[in-house]
């Protein structure tokens, strides 16, 4: 019941990414696709991994020329990323699954309710003691030309590792003449810098670029981005022995 109430939010191009998705864990791999990973997933009982869609409620982040919120985007992925998982038997926990977000009574202005809404995050991740947190942002600048995803880390074990996959893995599939590369997250991040868990932010690509800004709202190329990360996510479950 769990996995049939997930593929209702799943559509008919879902099959063949899934086939992607193998195909990639089968590359990745070396040619090996049963072992290790199969073992590792079994693993997933002692661990969940926590989707953060960023952003939500008053604060839309940033946005296309036409309007369109990053908190929209980051959400749509972040339910298809969690379809995805549980198809593959994955536990997730998401740290918001609508645009509304319930702020307390006594947060009465917006930056109290985006500070309220941060902290009722963080405790919800680390009120699990293994997990793996995704946090799925878009960038933006004021120069329309850049484009291209990049994988922020943060300092807890493990972070960079899973960063440095989770990066390489998007390039190869959606941006190969990207050169940027996984990157320690900044200060001013408070949700990663206070995760204890092992964690990273992921930055699916330019709204201020007008193609990427197009890609990025496509059903297909979300569930490609969401296809992408959990074949990073099964890969480095199995390279940690299931331990995340």
């Amino acid at each position: 019941m769990f996995v049939a109430i997930r593929l209702k939010r799943l559509p008919a191009l879902l099959l063949a990414l899934a086939l992607v998705l193998l195909s990639l864990l089968y590359l990745r791999s070396g040619g090996k696709t049963g072992g290790g990973t199969a073992e590792a997933l079994s693993k997933y009982d002692r661990a969940v991994m926590i989707i953060d869609p960023g952003h939500g409620g008053e604060d839309g982040g940033a946005q296309t020329a036409e309007g369109l919120l990053e908190s929209k985007i980051n959400l749509d992925i972040s339910l298809r990323l969690d379809a995805l998982a549980g198809l593959y038997g994955i536990p997730t926990v998401m740290t918001r699954a609508t645009e509304e977000i319930a702020y307390p009574e006594e947060a009465n202005t917006t930056a109290r309710r985006k500070a309220a809404d941060q902290r009722a995050r963080l405790a919800l991740i680390n009120s699990y003691p293994e997990a793996l947190l995704i946090s799925i942002h878009q960038n933006c600048f004021p120069d329309r030309r850049p484009s291209g995803c990049q994988v922020l880390y943060a300092e807890t074990g493990g972070s960079e590792d899973f960063a440095k996959l989770a990066h390489e893995l998007l390039c190869q599939s959606l941006c190969p003449d990207n050169r940027r590369v996984a990157a320690p997250v900044p200060d001013n991040i408070y949700l990663m810098r206070n995760a204890n868990c092992t964690a990273i932010l992921v930055e699916c690509g330019f709204l201020s670029n007008a193609r990427e800004a197009r890609l990025l709202t496509e059903e297909s190329y979300q569930i490609k981005i969401s296809a992408v990360l959990l074949a990073a996510t099964c890969q480095y479950a199995a390279q940690s022995d299931g331990m995340i």
